[in-house]
């Protein structure tokens, strides 16, 4: 990388931190495209050259998201010994880098706002997919292990989605007597192990 590829790089990076800093603490709608000038003694051009548009520096935001996401996942996901384990882990890893995020909010308004997008809705669409195939993944694993009796995974992986994402919907919106943690962890032993009463066996 040359001097002048370097510089870029940097200017872009910077613009990006000022960007997430703001839209972290104003929200997205109130967040404009002079405040992050301001805020990075960058011009217009300058930010629109890298950037395109507002939508386009937090659609950025999103996908850098999304990749910190992934890698703080694998370098914790060796330390489960069990499926239960690590259904666990993964929704404190929710909780920690979904629900509570800078971003978190900002996001659910600029989903909202700009949702007539094709580029916001391929991000989205993207979002559910590599979530869908992370649940896939790891479901497969615990039934090529033996902790998971065989069944069709992608549609497992989807039910767990469902389950996951309504349970941190709701919590944002509704108020809850446990914590949204507790929650996630009995919603993972549901998964597990079901609700329905064990039947008596009569011996005869």
């Amino acid at each position: 990388m040359n001097k002048k590829q370097l510089q870029s790089e940097q200017t872009k990076k910077r613009v990006a931190e000022a960007a997430r800093a703001l839209f972290s603490q104003k929200g997205y709608k109130a967040t404009s495209i002079e405040d992050i000038v301001t805020a990075t003694g960058s011009s217009k051009g300058n930010i629109y050259y890298h950037f395109q548009s507002k939508e386009g520096i937090f659609i950025y935001l999103m996908e850098e998201w999304g990749s910190e996401w992934e890698s703080q996942w694998l370098a914790q996901e060796q330390n489960y010994h069990t499926f239960e384990e690590k259904l666990n882990g993964y929704a404190e890893h929710l909780v920690a880098n979904d629900l509570n995020h800078p971003l978190t909010k900002a996001t659910d308004e600029f989903i909202s706002s700009e949702w007539g997008r094709s580029d916001v809705q391929q991000e989205v669409k993207r979002y559910y997919a590599d979530h869908l195939q992370f649940n896939e993944r790891i479901l497969q694993q615990a039934m090529d292990s033996g902790e998971l009796s065989p069944d069709d995974a992608r549609t497992l992986g989807f039910i767990l989605e469902g389950l996951f994402i309504g349970i941190g919907e709701i919590s944002k919106r509704t108020p809850i007597h446990e914590s949204t943690l507790a929650i996630y962890r009995k919603a993972v032993r549901v998964f597990l192990h079901g609700t329905a009463a064990a039947k008596n066996s009569k011996e005869h």
